[in-house]
């Protein structure tokens, strides 16, 4: 059974900024509590004001110290962020392996800065269906930047595009990332790319299949946002002004044309299709449980009827 919770303290706690109370507050979401529907009603009025950038790419191209680069230029802004590095699940434990928090020591005793390892919990995309309200906690808790750094599982990781207002692709010299962005469609979503370990051979090559690749898509329209390729070098800091000034470019143009607003009503109306389909899984388990949905298969096999009536039949009995 459920430890009650004090949802309103917690709440007020969290909006003072209290790291003990976004992190109940984030298990809460993880963990489907019974009180995470009044945790989000309280949430519901201080969210929609920190700007949510999602950073993927393939293993290996420097995601955690590109991250930990990033957090630096937005504390010298004096901006209070939030990072949700989404880790591998546990096979054993299903959490979180919190590889990233190992690459973050730098900004882990910022008061400003809220780092959280969510599992992936073995979703293709890494992003599991808890990872929308947790970005609903740390935007409420008031930060002005989240930061959510994928698995970098490859071609599923387009899935961060629908989370973030900005989207941030890293690719890397030398590992073929030109070919495989052209293959997982990331050069469809992404907002700004960086060519990230840019002191090795090839990392010119790379900006420039990149560019060609963009050149060759469809947003060479007047008024559509054309991503720029910036280099870096995350581990000396190297770049990272030019990355910070693509991203305030891209905030100010999608200001200016509402795309801003059209991203975060599609990127809510997911959270709420996503709710749903759980919650219709779940009742359709219990139906499961009962003679129901069993009696209508033995009535498919027999031949008395046909799958589709069958599943006409149970949405009937859900709704």
């Amino acid at each position: 059974m459920a430890r009650p919770v004090d949802v309103s303290a917690l709440v007020e706690a969290a909006r003072a900024g209290s790291p003990r109370a976004v992190a109940r507050l984030i298990s809460l979401v993880e963990d489907a509590h019974p009180a995470l529907r009044e945790v989000m009603s309280a949430l519901a009025p201080h969210s929609g004001r920190a700007h949510i950038i999602g950073i993927t790419g393939s293993p290996g191209v420097g995601k955690s110290t590109s991250t930990n680069a990033l957090v630096a230029a937005f504390r010298a802004r004096e901006q209070r962020v939030g990072i949700l590095a989404v880790d591998p699940s546990s096979p054993f434990s299903g959490g979180a392996l919190l590889g990233d928090r190992i690459r973050m020591q730098d900004h882990a005793l910022d008061p400003e800065v809220y780092i959280r390892s969510m599992a992936s919990r073995g979703h293709l995309g890494g992003l599991s269906w808890t990872t929308p309200q947790a970005l609903r906690v740390l935007d409420a808790a008031g930060c002005d930047v989240v930061l959510v750094e994928t698995v970098g599982v490859g071609q599923s990781e387009v899935e961060v595009a629908g989370l973030a207002d900005t989207t941030v692709v890293l690719l890397a010299p030398g590992m073929g990332d030109g070919i495989q962005a052209a293959k997982a469609g990331i050069l469809e979503i992404g907002d700004v790319f960086v060519v990230n370990k840019a002191d090795r051979d090839g990392a010119d090559a790379t900006v420039r299949d990149i560019r060609h690749m963009i050149s060759l898509g469809d947003r060479t329209e007047p008024g559509l946002w054309r991503p720029p390729v910036v280099k870096t070098v995350a581990s000396q800091s190297d770049g990272f002004d030019e990355v910070m000034e693509a991203i305030d470019k891209h905030v100010a143009w999608m200001e200016s044309n509402g795309t801003l607003r059209e991203r975060r009503v599609r990127r809510a109306g997911d959270e709420i299709e996503a709710i749903a389909i759980r919650s219709l899984r779940s009742r359709m388990g219990d139906l499961r449980h009962g003679e129901g949905v069993e009696a209508l298969a033995a009535d498919v096999v027999d031949g008395q009827t046909d799958p589709y009536t069958a599943a006409d039949q149970v949405v009937d009995a859900l709704t």
